[in-house]
């Protein structure tokens, strides 16, 4: 599907741009020749990707989610053909730390979107971001498929799982019929890396600050595994599920998993960012006393793969290569723009 013809001149509405991930979703829709209006609280990082890019929003507010009359003005005002909903607080341990903000912005803040879309009355399709720790994970070696039980046993998953639970009740309540204006579905990603990421807590940026200044990396849970995968891949699912629906009306109301083929241990991802960032060491030292988070997780992408026709464009050696480049050139070589670059790749990987 030629993502570029699809998406010029469309309308869309991103919740969360001043993230990571929303970031780089702002900077593919810019390139796709799309209308971008985005909201987000805060500009949660310095340095941030989102400074660093030259995306020209034909709107660019700080909204809480929380507050509803404030989405839904926004998103009325908008006249979108599409939302993409990304905002929330996006870290486990964080969530331990302020699990009132992390439910208010992930499970409530969803709720007020959604409320939001009940009183549009344009066609239009909304893809509900939510993450691949929603589920019950009971650290055994198996890929969660999306029919899977959702839960969680820290502040974060739990949030995302009610996110998911909340979009079913207003998918089946709501916008089931096929008359409806607004169709919606949830997507579950893994463990996204890439450059222009500086969020506490995380093991991509903690190498790349350290590395930058010399200085060692310790790892705190080597064994850990996760479906690690390239931003751009979850992205590149989440711009064709939203084309797909507008032919499907089959996809309404349906969940999918993004992930790559393969899981990896945090040990094997820093040896590979390792490899291809220029005086980088690290070390092992484990913590005894650390809060609770998963040490196992895989997902099942076969429904992906079959109506959406999803596959991972970025392997793990090349998906490492593209990270460790990215901060390189940012940190070693004061260049800022390989964010573009990358996305005109990841693009040309997509017409082949």
């Amino acid at each position: 599907m030629n993502l570029s013809s699809f998406f010029k001149d469309k309308n869309v509405v991103i919740t969360g741009h001043t993230g990571f991930k929303g970031s780089w979703l702002s900077q593919i829709l810019s390139q796709l020749g799309a209308n971008i209006y985005a909201f987000s609280l805060d500009i949660p990082t310095n340095p941030a990707h989102y400074e660093l890019l030259e995306v020209k929003f034909s709107r660019d507010e700080r909204i809480d989610l929380a507050d509803n009359s404030k989405v839904s003005n926004f998103i009325l005002e908008s006249q979108p053909d599409f939302v993409f909903h990304l905002a929330a607080q996006p870290l486990v341990l964080e969530s331990y730390k302020d699990e009132y903000r992390t439910y208010l912005s992930n499970s409530f803040g969803t709720m007020n979107i959604l409320e939001s879309l009940k009183q549009y009355n344009q066609d239009c399709i909304a893809i509900i971001i939510t993450s691949d720790k929603c589920y019950e994970n009971t650290d055994k070696e198996v890929s969660y498929k999306e029919s899977d039980r959702l839960g969680g046993k820290d502040p974060y998953s739990t949030s995302k799982a009610c996110a998911e639970l909340i979009t079913r009740g207003y998918s089946n309540s709501f916008f089931c019929s096929e008359k409806s204006n607004i169709r919606v579905a949830t997507t579950r990603a893994g463990n996204v890396i890439g450059g222009g990421d500086w969020a506490k807590n995380r093991i991509v940026p903690d190498c790349f600050k350290s590395w930058s200044i010399d200085e060692v990396v310790k790892i705190r849970s080597p064994e850990a595994t996760r479906p690690w995968q390239h931003v751009l891949d979850p992205i590149n699912g989440y711009l064709n599920l939203a084309c797909k629906m507008t032919e499907d009306i089959n996809l309404n109301g349906e969940s999918f998993n993004f992930g790559p083929e393969s899981s990896y241990s945090v040990a094997e991802l820093v040896k590979k960012l390792s490899d291809n960032f220029t005086n980088s060491e690290w070390v092992i030292e484990k913590l005894t006393d650390s809060p609770y988070e998963a040490k196992l997780l895989s997902l099942d992408c076969t429904k992906s793969s079959d109506l959406l026709n999803f596959s991972q464009k970025l392997d793990f050696d090349k998906m490492t290569q593209w990270t460790s480049n990215w901060y390189e050139s940012y940190y070693k070589n004061n260049e800022q723009n390989l964010t573009i670059k990358q996305i005109e790749d990841y693009l040309n990987l997509n017409d082949k």
